[in-house]
């Protein structure tokens, strides 16, 4: 059988890999494919604050600022950060929405013209998970019997989209609005409690816990997530520490 216009001139096996490069590209998180959904938007945004928190004290001490001056220059660079991630993790959360929203208009309006098509497909599905001859084709006709369950199929099937794993966006950036207020305050007991070194202690703690979660909820090694974690912050704010140390005598004036 010749391909047919809706395919776009390809096969329907070379359709159905399209269309499922589409539904991976509508799953995309802000990272890639990591899971999408509060519980990782608050993670994210808890690993964020500690980093660039630790990184705007480091620049604040070189200047000697008074104390107190320096920690209310910390306060309001975790109020950006609130506001910045929370209002982000909001709009990428409407944003994938949207692209979902469109996939599913897309996919109903192909069921209600081109049916036939939307058959074939079916039968490429099915006969890749194994069903044959008259099995394959009683499955098919009870799909293409009911709309609404053929939609779901084909969402699900054919673009590899699983629609309850998709949160309200005001739930995400509340995980990440929550995310940013806990590390910003532990940050923030940190250094009153134990000064200058305790804001970069609690900064590499609140990393390690975050990416312990994160391969917790992944079902990943924790105790490598956990030390890639730790490593990768300390090299982070080490080499621009050290090369401000470096470059420092260059740009002293005679």
């Amino acid at each position: 059988m010749p391909p047919c216009s809706h395919f776009g001139g390809k096969s329907a096996y070379e359709h159905l890999i399209e269309a499922r490069k589409k539904g991976f590209k509508a799953a995309e998180a802000v990272h890639g494919i990591e899971p999408p959904g509060s519980v990782f938007a608050g993670i994210d945004a808890a690993r964020d604050t500690s980093i660039l928190l630790a990184l705007l004290w480091m620049l604040l001490t070189p200047f000697a600022l008074p104390f107190l001056h320096r920690i209310l220059l910390l306060s309001l660079g975790a109020l950006t950060l609130l506001l910045w991630k929370t209002s982000r993790s909001a709009f990428w959360g409407w944003s994938h929405l949207e692209r979902v929203h469109r996939l599913i208009l897309q996919e109903k309006w192909e069921i209600d013209h081109h049916r036939a098509q939307e058959k074939e497909e079916l039968l490429e599905l099915y006969h890749a998970k194994g069903f044959k001859d008259k099995q394959l084709e009683d499955v098919v006709e009870v799909l293409m019997a009911d709309d609404n369950r053929l939609l779901q199929v084909m969402l699900e099937e054919e673009l590899g989209l699983t629609l309850g794993s998709f949160e309200h966006p005001l739930k995400q950036c509340m995980g990440a609005f929550l995310g940013v207020l806990c590390a910003s305050i532990f940050l923030l007991v940190g250094v009153f409690s134990f000064h200058h070194y305790g804001l970069y202690g609690a900064g590499l703690i609140t990393i390690v816990v975050c990416a312990i979660l994160s391969a917790r909820h992944l079902d990943n090694d924790r105790i490598k997530h956990g030390v890639w974690s730790l490593g990768t912050a300390i090299v982070s704010l080490a080499v621009p520490y050290f090369l401000y140390e470096f470059l420092l005598p260059f740009f002293k004036t005679p």
